[in-house]
């Protein structure tokens, strides 16, 4: 039976989309303002602040306004349930790969 995992549920949503996945990687590079954001994004503004609406409530993304100016950064943190969650399966596969090779080389002998 497969755990439920809300956490991961919401930011795998988040990331679903490749519009949202482009602001994640600019900012993966720095702190960046919603229009510089919104620049090579081919949508509206009102677009983009609904795709930054997504990314704040999964916890990826935060925002801070200062004056007119509103600069979002990446939350690190939530990434680390992806992050384990991938890595689980990862060593679940290598483990059964290594079975298999274990038995392949048994069988060849």
């Amino acid at each position: 039976m497969l755990k439920q995992r809300p956490e991961l549920d919401v930011v795998f949503h988040a990331l679903a989309d490749p519009s949202r996945r482009s602001i994640v990687e600019r900012l993966s590079l720095g702190s960046a303002t919603v229009t510089d954001l919104a620049a090579p994004l081919p949508m509206s503004m009102p677009a983009v602040l609904q795709h930054l609406q997504v990314l704040e409530d999964s916890g990826l993304v935060r925002s801070r306004k200062v004056g007119r100016v509103r600069t979002c950064s990446i939350e690190v943190k939530a990434l680390q349930p992806v992050e384990r969650w991938v890595e689980e399966r990862r060593s679940s596969w290598e483990r059964r790969l290594d079975r298999l090779g274990a038995y392949l080389a048994d069988d060849d002998g």
